[in-house]
């Protein structure tokens, strides 16, 4: 949520929070956290419906349905350069722009970090960086909501990313070959139990890595913005109003170059995890 519609919504909130007496920050949360509604002031607000199925809440919240935009854009997106394509080698347009992103994430990303047999995880790889990427953007939009700011999402992301890890390894090097691979050649025998816990401890801690950095990345610079904003009316003067939205579009600047390096880290480290584990005697 950016430009006058961010300064809109700081207003409101605080308006809110004015009346109600309240001097906390759940003004900055509302507008950062996950909602089961959409905010579209001041045309309105879409309740999203709340769904328990055995005792469990899977409620629709704008977390979700921005995930699913992300998903019914690039399924759009790339059914368009499909049949782009079976008309004409030549790429053009959009066509052309995505096979550049393509061929970025295959011979920048995965062939270097991977190697020989890169091309099996190339597909999987590719998924994840524009998902990320169109997430990252849609945050970016009026009236917009980050998903890749969930925890949830980032978890499932490396969660996925974990799942591929441990299989590219197993079906390189075997099952006991993967395990047995993990701890370094040459380690003194009373060092083994130690290692071995270190090892596997650091299966987890790669994946908690990349959930972690990418939901604090995203959260941040909304946070950001959203403060200096909200100074405009914390303060109750409009002299500091050119500094704070000055500050604030060059964060939002800067959220355009986090938005593409935050999809580029997540798809290299988990392409660099992938190609440890494959390549364990390298």
């Amino acid at each position: 949520m950016t430009g006058i519609d961010s300064l809109n919504t700081v207003s409101d909130s605080l308006a809110k929070a004015e009346n109600s007496g309240s001097q906390d920050t759940g003004w900055l949360m509302h507008h950062i956290l996950d909602a089961r509604e959409l905010d579209f002031e001041p045309f309105g607000t879409i309740h999203l419906p709340n769904i328990n199925l055995f005792g469990f809440d899977i409620s629709i919240t704008k977390h979700v349905i921005f995930m699913w935009l992300a998903a019914i854009i690039l399924i759009l997106i790339f059914r368009t350069v499909s049949k782009a394509y079976q008309k004409s080698l030549a790429p053009k347009g959009l066509s052309n722009f995505i096979e550049v992103l393509i061929i970025f994430v295959r011979d920048e990303i995965a062939k270097p970090t991977i190697g020989k047999g890169f091309e099996r995880f190339l597909p999987y790889l590719l998924t994840v960086f524009f998902f990320i990427l169109t997430c990252n953007f849609l945050g970016l939009v009026p009236y917009g909501s980050t998903a890749t700011s969930n925890i949830s999402i980032t978890a499932t992301l490396a969660i996925l990313s974990f799942i591929m890890i441990q299989a590219g390894g197993i079906i390189h090097n075997g099952f006991l070959g993967y395990f047995k691979g993990l701890v370094p050649h040459g380690v003194p025998a009373w060092l083994l139990p130690i290692m071995a816990v270190v090892e596997i401890l650091g299966l987890f801690t790669k994946p908690f890595a990349l959930a972690i950095r990418l939901f604090a990345n995203l959260t941040a610079g909304h946070i950001v913005i959203l403060a200096l904003l909200g100074l405009i009316f914390i303060l109750n003067t409009y002299f500091v109003a050119p500094v704070s939205i000055a500050f604030a579009l060059f964060i939002y600047l800067l959220e355009i170059l986090v938005a593409l390096i935050q999809a580029y880290i997540f798809t290299m480290l988990s392409s660099l995890f992938i190609g440890m584990a494959v390549h364990q005697d390298h």
